[in-house]
């Protein structure tokens, strides 16, 4: 409760001194069309989502790059959805982050934990199977 405090806070100081700095008209110009561009962005993430998923075949991101892209991108359209200059600033940020892993982030090198040359004597588990149905108990009861 007290985030959620602290965020209307922020959100207000940050809308004031925009609006002081800018001009209130300038201020809901900004407003309207962050949500336009946002409710955008949010109409286009099923394509965008499923972009993400199928670099994953490609050998562009794992799995874990994915899903962070694709979450960083529709919370990043919602908060642009969300009328103030802070949750649009924060949206930004995110969509940043979105366009970082999209364009510039690569799969780390994955070395093989196996030498070629071995004959395979190390990935071999010798076991002995013991039958618990066995006849070692041969009194008979009559």
């Amino acid at each position: 409760m007290i985030f959620i405090l602290g965020y209307f806070i922020i959100e207000l100081l940050v809308s004031i001194k925009f609006g002081i700095a800018v001009g209130f008209g300038w201020s809901v110009v900004w407003v309207l069309l962050t949500s336009l561009v946002g409710i955008a962005l949010l109409r286009l993430s099923p394509y965008a989502i499923a972009d993400s998923f199928q670099k994953i075949g490609f050998e562009k991101f794992n799995i874990i790059s994915a899903q962070n892209a694709a979450i960083s991108y529709v919370l990043g359209a919602i908060l642009l959805i969300i009328p103030g200059i802070f949750s649009d600033f924060l949206g930004i940020l995110l969509l940043g982050y979105t366009i970082y892993l999209r364009l510039f982030a690569k799969i780390p090198n994955v070395e093989q934990k196996f030498n070629k040359n071995s004959k395979g004597d190390d990935d071999v588990i010798d076991v002995e199977i013991i039958d618990s149905n066995s006849s070692d108990n041969t009194t008979i009861k009559r």
